[in-house]
């Protein structure tokens, strides 16, 4: 098999599937209308959005930390965001009581059997814009947010670059997962939907060896995520030099050192 087939073919694996697709449809129809029937009047708006919305979230087989981002737009915003991650966090538990419940700041997670959400707090200012709370802020503020922003920014690129950027995405969110999550999974999309491919857009494999051979983490990161990158950048031009000779079998095998064959 080629490298190019195979790239193609881990990224067509790497999306949810039809069943798992069904549940969690399910999971959000019923969220939402009980999110409702909870909060009444106190919440304005509820809202989709992140990886799921843009095509590029992973099967939770590929990546255990696959979520699914939901945010509840309160009503009054005077108080703190804590205030407000208190109020999900007692639906959750009065909802969902034989499921998994933590805060991770600045969300509260519900772990269900086939998904994980992640339920976002968010308040809504006068002039129409979103916030929700800021998780760098050292006294539980707000911060400013576009939900659903970069999905115009990462399917532009997608449409400039032959429709590889997703499908790009996703192959590059699978090594991170396999890599111990050297990047934020948010990040890394922004990473891949904002590099210059200076390529004809119509070969993945290509813009998959261009983008690993960038990969940076910059001066101060730790040695472990130092040490994924660089062995994903020798992989990678390992791969590239059986590709320039001609040995797409090599090529292939290499690669699958960081990218171990899937099978649904």
């Amino acid at each position: 098999m080629s490298l190019e087939s195979y790239l193609r073919n881990t990224a067509n694996l790497a999306v949810i599937g039809d069943s798992e697709k069904e549940s969690i449809t399910r999971s959000i129809a019923f969220m939402q209308r009980k999110l409702q029937e909870h909060f009444g009047a106190d919440i304005v708006d509820q809202k989709l959005f992140g990886s799921y919305t843009r095509g590029t979230i992973l099967p939770r087989y590929m990546d255990a930390q696959s979520d699914i981002d939901y945010m509840v737009v309160f009503r009054d915003g005077n108080l703190r965001p804590q205030t407000y991650l208190d109020r999900l966090r007692r639906f959750v538990e009065s909802t969902y009581s034989r499921s998994d419940i933590q805060q991770s700041s600045p969300t509260i997670q519900l772990e269900l059997n086939h998904i994980r959400f992640e339920l976002v707090p968010a308040i809504r200012q006068f002039w129409g814009g979103l916030q929700i709370p800021d998780k760098s802020s050292q006294n539980q503020g707000w911060m400013a947010t576009d939900p659903n922003g970069f999905n115009q920014t990462i399917t532009a690129a997608n449409q400039a670059n032959g429709n590889l950027i997703k499908p790009l995405a996703r192959v590059v969110k699978y090594w991170n997962a396999r890599a111990g999550y050297p990047f934020e999974s948010y990040g890394l999309e922004q990473k891949v939907a904002g590099h210059g491919y200076m390529l004809t857009p119509n070969n993945l494999s290509s813009y998959f060896c261009e983008f690993m051979s960038s990969l940076d983490l910059g001066w101060f990161a730790p040695q472990w995520k130092t040490d994924k990158i660089e062995r994903a950048r020798t992989v990678v031009l390992q791969a590239k030099q059986y590709q320039r000779s001609g040995d797409e079998v090599r090529a292939t095998s290499s690669v699958k050192q960081i990218l171990p064959e899937l099978v649904r």
